[in-house]
């Protein structure tokens, strides 16, 4: 027997504490000593959050985030207390809707860099390659074909904005914004990671051809923050579908993006409601994911009914 689908696309009214930030997916309350980070289902795409949330999405992302995080503290500390909705007692009014949802962090002070390793050429950085023969003004080898696992995962960052888009730059223009010091240490911890989690998704069948970290300090401590190793900053490739020179299709949000793409939309205008057929298609993309990676189902799963609901 199947259940209608709650989709959380905002945890506001279900937290007793002040909102402080609202991005696409994360919400982000003060809890006076911490931060509480809330994953909603929002689920966006060219630069639009669309419409229904997308049931299961948060938990996945929430989950698979504590789960790589607790795989590399050995690497870089990170920002996380805990992840038990429980323990936060009358500051959640509905703890079965938020469970797994939730992460309690330290304060820490966000550095405005995005930290992108590149194992692969694909994507923005394939586009860069085929105009420059350069990512971020780093020359690359000549004759690279489009997917092709570089020689080396190479460092390329970009500086956050909250309004509009980030900033690809070089590595030197970064070292000239936030220091040369500081800049080599999050380089170097960024590939470290890079290099570990590769490692690991090779071992599930699974290509990581890129990924985005933040970092952020305590204390004179570097921190890694925000998420990490999810289908929302890293673009995962199952190793039986590689190939060159085409659009691999990755495992995270890949239908919402083909539906778009394929339909009638403008691309200047907020879209129609995804289809229920779009919107199971990504939840299972999610839930897949998550299951190949730590070898558990999702911890909360939901199953589809006629209707999918959006809180």
């Amino acid at each position: 027997m199947t259940t209608q689908v709650m989709a959380i696309s905002s945890a506001v009214e279900y937290v007793r504490a002040p909102l402080i930030y609202k991005g696409k997916v994360r919400e982000l309350y003060d809890l006076g000593e911490h931060f509480l980070i809330v994953v909603t289902d929002r689920i966006s795409a060219f630069d639009y959050v669309l419409e229904p949330a997308v049931p299961d999405k948060g938990n996945v992302l929430n989950s698979l985030s504590a789960f790589w995080f607790g795989l590399t503290e050995d690497i870089i500390a990170n920002h996380v207390v805990h992840t038990d909705v429980y323990k936060l007692g009358d500051v959640i009014t509905e703890p079965e809707l938020l469970k797994h949802r939730i992460t309690v962090t330290r304060k820490a002070e966000r550095i405005d860099m995005e930290c992108i390793v590149r194992g692969y050429i694909t994507g923005g950085g394939w586009r860069q390659y085929e105009k420059t023969g350069a990512i971020n003004g780093d020359p690359l080898p000549a004759g690279l074909r489009k997917n092709e696992k570089l020689p080396e995962p190479i460092f390329t960052p970009s500086a956050k904005n909250d309004i509009g888009h980030d900033e690809d730059i070089s590595f030197a223009e970064m070292s000239k914004r936030i220091g040369k010091e500081l800049a080599e240490t999050l380089r170097e911890r960024s590939l470290a990671l890079y290099n570990f989690a590769h490692r690991y998704c090779l071992e599930k069948g699974i290509i990581l051809a890129d990924c985005k970290f933040e970092f952020g300090i305590i204390d004179g401590e570097i921190i890694l923050i925000d998420e990490i190793f999810t289908p929302d900053s890293s673009r995962f490739w199952a190793e039986d579908k590689f190939a060159y020179d085409i659009e691999i299709d990755s495992m995270d949000k890949e239908p919402v993006r083909a539906y778009l793409l394929q339909s009638d939309w403008d691309r200047e205008s907020m879209p129609a409601p995804l289809p229920q057929q779009v919107v199971e298609e990504t939840t299972e993309r999610y839930r897949g994911i998550y299951t190949r990676l730590t070898g558990n189902k999702v911890v909360q799963k939901s199953d589809f009914d006629d209707d999918v609901t959006s809180l």
